[in-house]
């Protein structure tokens, strides 16, 4: 029976059987974490750089940015490489790392949401006391509590994940570590202490989602009384945005972790650990600058100013 102290790698699902397959998704988790770089970093280079930008919300809008980053650099090179090489091996602290990081990132994603959800309802609810409530000293606070969050959060499940003992190998069935196969390849006498932090993860999550709710529909009451509709449009772009980005955080998490038994296969988990672990980080900066103008204007001043030291 093999324990944590004997394992010393696992091995991750492979993405295919054949070698031309596995270039395949070689090349296309390439171009997605390509178009993730582009996007993030561009996000996060605006916003840095330009000072029409330095604003509330655009300072959470540099940190989703960097955590986007964070996230899919955790799972998408190493599903790379092990395409690329075709290989499946993962070292046990390599694992351990790819745990924290991704819970830590994901996690503190989650919390910062949260902040974005109230900047937009001080900002729209209560537009006379948002200098007041969201300045400079608060927008960090609220920033490095996300970070702090997600911290805590990770390294309490990613200790206590790795502090028990192996019974089922060492056979992860998923691209990345992931608490969930993880857990499967727990001894059984061991798994309710994890199954505790379980729940109580589940139940802040919970607490987070009713928050962001509650949020919006005091915006949305805010925004339909405007009499203005040059007014309505403009808030609506600044909200929607971040709408959609926590609709789709929170239905492809929910998914993947809350799914029914029935639906659960390899190929499926898979395909739900793909869409909540690198599609949202790709397209969250697209989602974003789609109808901000502001954000749009700014980039193409970047790219001028580039260009023109480029040529110069």
């Amino acid at each position: 029976m093999p324990n944590s102290s004997s394992i010393s790698e696992f091995l991750l699902l492979a993405l295919a059987d054949t070698r031309q397959l596995q270039l395949l998704h070689f090349w296309l988790f390439l171009g997605i974490y390509l178009a993730a770089l582009l996007g993030n970093g561009l996000i996060s280079t605006t916003v840095a750089c330009d000072q029409c930008l330095h604003t509330p919300m655009y300072f959470f809008f540099l940190n989703l940015a960097l955590l986007d980053l964070g996230c899919i650099s955790t799972t998408l090179p190493k599903a790379m490489a092990n395409a690329l090489w075709d290989t499946r091996a993962i070292s046990y602290a390599g694992c351990a790392a790819q745990v924290f990081f991704f819970l830590f990132f994901i996690s503190a994603e989650y919390s910062l949401l949260k902040v974005m959800s109230y900047d937009r309802f001080v900002a729209i609810y209560k537009p006379l006391h948002y200098r007041t409530l969201l300045s400079s000293r608060a927008c960090v606070t609220m920033a490095a509590a996300a970070w702090g969050t997600g911290f805590f959060y990770s390294m309490l499940h990613t200790v206590n994940t790795f502090s028990l003992p192996l019974c089922h190998g060492n056979v992860v069935n998923q691209f990345f570590c992931e608490i969930p196969q993880i857990l499967k390849l727990f001894c059984s006498q061991s798994f309710l202490r994890e199954f505790w932090l379980l729940v109580v993860s589940i139940l802040f999550s919970f607490g987070c989602f009713v928050f962001i709710v509650l949020s919006y529909m005091q915006i949305f009451k805010a925004v339909l009384r405007m009499p203005s509709e040059h007014g309505r449009h403009k808030a609506f772009s600044t909200c929607l945005p971040h709408l959609a980005v926590v609709s789709l955080f929170v239905s492809t998490g929910t998914f993947a972790y809350l799914k029914p038994s029935s639906l659960s296969s390899a190929s499926m988990d898979l395909v739900v650990a793909v869409l909540f672990s690198v599609i949202p980080p790709t397209v969250n900066p697209f989602i974003y600058s789609m109808r901000n103008q502001e954000l749009k204007d700014s980039v193409r001043k970047l790219r001028r100013i580039l260009e023109y030291k480029r040529k110069s």
